[in-house]
This record gives structure tokens, sequence and C-alpha cells, in this order.
């Protein structure tokens, strides 16, 4: 199966390089100062599973040799436009895309650009980053990449992704369900990055404050009205973790947003709360923990702007 990876951070870069590793046809879709750097250092990986780096396979978008089979979206959300611009001479008849961006405003532009018949469902966990010098830097050992047809249905075409990533180096996993998972990534990616972005600090620190949980749960249940609403329901085994989790004592826990929040980048406030936040207006829900958190990132990104 040939595999374009479009991104080679911290999230694109971990799983195509544990692809290419393991000997897969793996090449990386990259912009020029991403692949400058690549091409003089290698793509390095640090992780609690084992170091390692490689001389990955890049190009770029001018240079791209299409079709793919199976083409990773592994781009920050606010990239995606430009991205399917870049991807598009690599999609075929018969090509796959699987994307693993934040919320679900993705789905609609894939759909919008390619059709329903190329998508997959995707959901990543996993907490990694680039450093100052590139290489992508893993936390912790969650690395679990799962995948499935949206509508939930076992094809040949699924089957076939599964065992081209089943055994390359992280947790891959077949979703019967991968609809359902991804609005719940939509609920605990909305919660904890409201919660930690509007007050500054870990879910620890703000737990530790007076109504500190209370406000939690209280976002937690704004989010939960929405997406019970407007998409598909979650299991109340996912709702139990998540309001457990996002209330823990003591938790150093904080979210990919707030990290870039406090280090003065980019954040993915339209993706992840704004555009729940419009859902629910349109669904006239009153929401009004989610659009203090909207507009606080707002002024933020304004700021970035200006």
């Amino acid at each position: 199966m040939r595999i374009l990876v479009v991104g080679a951070g911290s999230t694109g870069g971990f799983f195509g390089a544990r692809l290419a590793q393991a000997g897969r046809d793996v090449t990386f879709l990259v912009r020029p100062a991403r692949e400058q750097v690549l091409r003089e250092n290698g793509l390095r990986v640090l992780s609690s599973h084992g170091d390692f780096s490689l001389a990955p396979r890049l190009v770029t978008a001018d240079s791209l040799d299409g079709p793919y089979d199976l083409v990773l979206l592994t781009v920050k959300a606010y990239a995606l436009e430009a991205a399917l611009d870049d991807l598009a001479p690599a999609i075929g008849p018969d090509s796959m895309i699987l994307p693993v961006l934040n919320g679900m405003h993705h789905v609609d532009a894939v759909t919008r650009r390619f059709g329903a018949g190329v998508l997959l469902g995707g959901v990543c966990k996993i907490a990694s980053t680039l450093d100052a010098q590139g290489r992508i830097v893993q936390y912790g050992t969650l690395n679990e990449l799962a995948y499935g047809e949206m509508d939930g249905s076992q094809s040949e075409r699924i089957q076939r992704v599964d065992e081209c990533l089943r055994g390359a180096g992280f947790d891959a996993r077949l979703s019967a369900s991968i609809h359902r998972e991804m609005w719940e990534k939509w609920i605990l990616l909305a919660s904890l990055g409201g919660i930690t972005c509007l007050m500054r600090g870990s879910i620890g620190e703000v737990v530790a404050a007076p109504q500190g949980s209370a406000f939690a749960l209280r976002l937690i249940d704004e989010v939960v009205a929405v997406v019970r609403t407007v998409g598909e329901p979650p299991s109340e085994a996912f709702l139990g973790e998540a309001r457990r989790l996002l209330t823990l004592r003591g938790s150093p826990q904080t979210s990919s947003m707030y990290r870039d929040l406090i280090g003065g980048h980019p954040v993915e406030a339209e993706q992840i709360i704004g555009d729940l936040l419009q859902r629910g207006q349109q669904a006239g829900l009153d929401t009004p923990l989610l659009q203090a958190v909207y507009v606080h990132l707002s002024v933020y990104q304004q700021g970035l702007n200006g």
C-alpha cells in the first residue's frame, strides 16, 4: 500500500516514521522549510518506546506524484484548506484519506473537495511535540491510531488498511464505531481545552481553586449537550471517565491548545471551540461558558495576527 503522510510534525511525523521504520511504503508531503530540516538532520523521534531516526522519503506540493492508496492527513486544523490544495494530485479513484484532525470540520471539507467515498474516520491519541531542533518528542507511552469506515462497515478496503497499519510500532485499532469516537474526542478536546485555556492552568490547579470542579463539570455539560443535539451521543462509560479525568485532584494534565497558547503559538480556537459553539447556537442551545472560552481565545488569536 502506497502511503502519503501529509505533514511531518509531531503527529504525522511520529506515525509516519513508525510506519516507514516497519518497512511500509511511506512518503511525507512537507513544506519547503520542513523539507530542508529533514534532509539535513533526518526524521528523529525521541520516545519512551525507543529513540530512532531515519532518512524519510519527501515530496513537496510541486513535486507530488500520485495517486496514493492511503493519505494520512495530520496537519493542524487551521492549515487544512492549504493542505487539501497540496495533496489533490495524490487522490485517484481508489484513494482513501484518513484524517486525524481535531473537531469535525475536516469531515465536511474533505467531502466537499473529494467526495464522501474517499473519507475514512480516524482518531489518534498521542502526546507529542516538536522541539527546538525539529525532533519529535513523545510524552508518556500512549500512541494509538484508531480508524474505520464512517458508517461502521467492515469493507474490504478498511481490512487492507488495518493489515497495513497493524504491527508498525504503535497501537493500531480498527473501530466499527469510529464516528462516535470522533465526536467523543471532540468532547474531550473542547472540555479540556476550554477548562485549561480559560483558567490558564492545569486540571489540578483548576480543581484546587474554589468552585473549580463545579466550573469544569458545567463546561463539560455544555459541550456534551451540543454533541448530543447535533452529533452522535457519547457512551456513558466515556462520559464517566471524562468527568473523572477532568476533575482529578492534583492532575498535571493540560491541553495541546493550552500549551500552544502559553507558548505564544496559533491555536485551534475556531476548529475546537468556535465550530462547536456555532453548531450549538444554530440548534438553539445556550452555552455561555463555551462562548466565554471562544471570546478569550479569539482575543488571543487577534493579538497574534495584529
